[in-house]
């Protein structure tokens, strides 16, 4: 796991050398273990180009592993963050084509592979990646990402420079781009808790989009998908116990690859099902001890102590249960915040269970990340199906009888609940999936009403999501959700912030939960099987197999800190200082502002409503 960064401009390499500095430096705690600057073209042809790299020693952890890296036979480079776990099966083949090898990387068989064989050679790499490639023969920058989305890669291009990184705030550290809030960006932050890509927080700077590439040749973007979510199940499972053992072989294989490593790999164990499931397969697949890790509270309603300590027992893991207080939590909080990429609501538990981690000396971690959205695990995949006839029926209404309803509703309920309802019927969201309804932070009349300029969707966000449910719009509800949900809350939230989090403390952390291959299969299974019985997950469960029934009968608990009993004493103060700085009040309407902090106050809104104010205030005072 890494940092990259890259640029090519027609601006001379001595104007360079000072921004790319900074960019580095900017990328430092991705990669503590090494660091690399290579100007590939000095610009002697009129083009600069140069690739950046900081190291997080995972793989081959000599020398021969440094970045940026040539290849000698053609002179190409890459800068390269992740990692492609099956590398070790691929290099044969590659040998077969007569490409020789120096180092024992994962690097330098994308390197050559995508040397030889272009977007072709993607379609056997099974892990994460986001990298930049120089083609010298044909002067052409390449930027791949991985098919989910779980490593970062961001670009910003203007008349005479395409740059590109990891993180949005090396791009900002060249001084190269200008530093203004996208309009666009703040509605979409404000009605998802975090800006849904390919928007970012910052104008004119985009994410390359999941499954994804990118060329940039003579001034001019090309991107183009190499994989796609897709969700259309096949005909009905005639061997039910069959598809239990495929899914659980996809399982088995998954967390075996992720297990590949030069250091020591450890686990996040909460105690749910879906971490215990990861750790019940590590323990098959690992030689060794599993080191596991687990957060708890003092605070009996957010611990989940007891059951991350059954697990363990069960699987004899070497489990560290770090207690934390709420004075602990408080004084980490405003390095969490600045370890943001990009503002999130969420995010804040990934960076203390991330610590704990690597103050025990870890590298890397796995998590159970991913098995609601691929499982159907999350409570409203038992009412999808409902909740979009209901839509579709709302519909087909008249607009004048739906408008009287709203009106009701809203005279007699300010709950957020009743707010969606309201904007449903009034139409503000009848074109979209009802999965995104109930991920919808803030609804487009609160948005309205929260922003002081024109919080219009960018055309890019549109296609984007057309796309997606396009993927998607022959499957039965409960895959089109899972689909939404994976390329949605999982990619823009949970994936985002898991990367910036743990990289923060060097951490790697591996997905196993959704390796492409096991998301494809489960997205060709029917809906209804997945809910068919009454009990969480239990394809997962079954597929899994021996996990205590303790673990699998309990309520459904996240990992969640206590932001409510917090806003509402420890940081009061700071939130209502927070709601009238200037920083925020220059992006948000000071008055629809205290009117929901009010609300919050009176127990009428959601905590998640007013964090959302402090985090983009205080992201805005540390980055802008």
């Amino acid at each position: 796991m890494c940092g990259i960064f890259g640029i090519v401009t027609t601006k001379p390499r001595v104007e360079l050398i000072e921004p790319v500095n900074r960019a580095v430096n900017a990328l430092a705690h991705r990669g503590p273990d090494d660091s690399g600057v290579e100007f590939i073209s000095d610009g002697r042809n009129g083009v600069t180009v140069t690739f950046a790299h900081r190291r997080l020693s995972i793989l081959d952890l000599s020398p021969a592993g440094h970045q940026p890296m040539r290849d000698e036979a053609t002179d190409n480079w890459i800068t390269y963050n992740g990692e492609v776990f099956n590398f070790r099966d691929i290099r044969p083949k590659l040998e077969t084509r007569g490409l020789k090898f120096r180092s024992e990387s994962d690097t330098e068989v994308l390197l050559k592979g995508f040397g030889a064989l272009g977007r072709d050679a993607i379609a056997d790499w099974r892990g994460m990646f986001a990298f930049g490639f120089w083609d010298a023969e044909q002067r052409l920058l390449t930027l791949v990402r991985d098919r989910l989305g779980i490593k970062p890669l961001y670009y910003y291009h203007d008349s005479d420079t395409f740059i590109f990184a990891s993180e949005i705030r090396a791009l900002l550290a060249t001084g190269l781009v200008p530093r203004r809030i996208s309009p666009s960006a703040l509605d979409s932050y404000l009605a998802c808790g975090s800006v849904e890509q390919p928007l970012t927080i910052i104008e004119n700077i985009h994410a390359v989009l999941p499954g994804h590439t990118l060329t940039f040749k003579d001034g001019r973007i090309h991107t183009e998908a190499y994989w796609e979510l897709r969700a259309d199940e096949r005909s009905k499972v005639q061997d039910e116990r069959a598809l239990i053992e495929e899914i659980g072989t996809l399982l088995e294989d998954s967390v075996k690859l992720r297990l590949v490593s030069d250091v020591p790999v450890g686990v996040f164990l909460s105690g749910g099902i879906d971490s215990s499931s990861v750790v019940a397969l590590m323990r098959r697949a690992a030689n060794s001890r599993i080191k596991s890790f687990s957060v708890c509270f003092k605070e009996q309603e957010f611990s989940e102590a007891v059951y991350a300590e059954k697990v363990a027992r069960r699987y004899d893991a070497d489990h560290q249960a770090i207690l934390v207080t709420e004075d602990e939590i408080l004084s980490r909080l405003p390095r969490a915040l600045r370890a943001m990429d990009q503002p999130s609501i969420d995010g804040v538990n990934t960076f203390i269970v991330s610590q704990a981690a690597a103050d025990a000396g870890l590298k890397v971690a796995l998590s159970g990340l991913g098995g609601d959205e691929v499982f159907a695990g999350y409570g409203f995949f038992r009412a999808i199906a409902r909740d979009e006839r209901l839509r579709n029926q709302v519909k087909a209404a008249p607009l004048g009888l739906r408008r009287a309803a709203a009106s009701a509703i809203g005279a007699v309920a300010v709950s957020n609940r009743a707010a969606k309802l309201s904007a449903l019927l009034r139409g503000d969201q009848l074109n979209e999936h009802s999965v995104k309804l109930h991920r919808r932070l803030f609804t487009a009349g609160q948005r309205r009403a929260l922003l002081l300029s024109n919080g219009r969707s960018a055309r890019a966000l549109e296609k984007w999501n057309e796309r997606q449910m396009s993927n998607c719009a022959d499957a039965d509800p409960v895959n089109q959700a899972s689909a939404l949900e994976l390329g949605g809350y999982m990619s823009n939230t949970l994936l985002r912030d898991t990367d910036s989090m743990s990289m923060a403390h060097g951490l790697e952390v591996r997905v196993p939960l959704i390796d492409h291959k096991l998301v494809e299969r489960m997205l060709a299974v029917p809906g209804g099987l997945k809910l068919r019985r009454n009990e969480p997950k239990w394809m997962l469960v079954d597929a899994v197999g021996g996990l205590p029934r303790e673990i699998i009968d309990r309520p459904k608990r996240g990992f969640e800190l206590p932001f409510k009993n917090w806003l509402a004493g420890a940081l009061r103060d700071q939130t209502e200082d927070a709601l009238r700085a200037p920083q925020l009040t220059g992006l948000l309407n000071a008055a629809a502002m205290q009117e929901a902090w009010s609300n919050f106050l009176k127990g009428r809104l959601t905590w998640s409503r007013v964090w959302s104010f402090y985090v983009l205030g205080e992201w805005t005072r540390l980055n802008l």
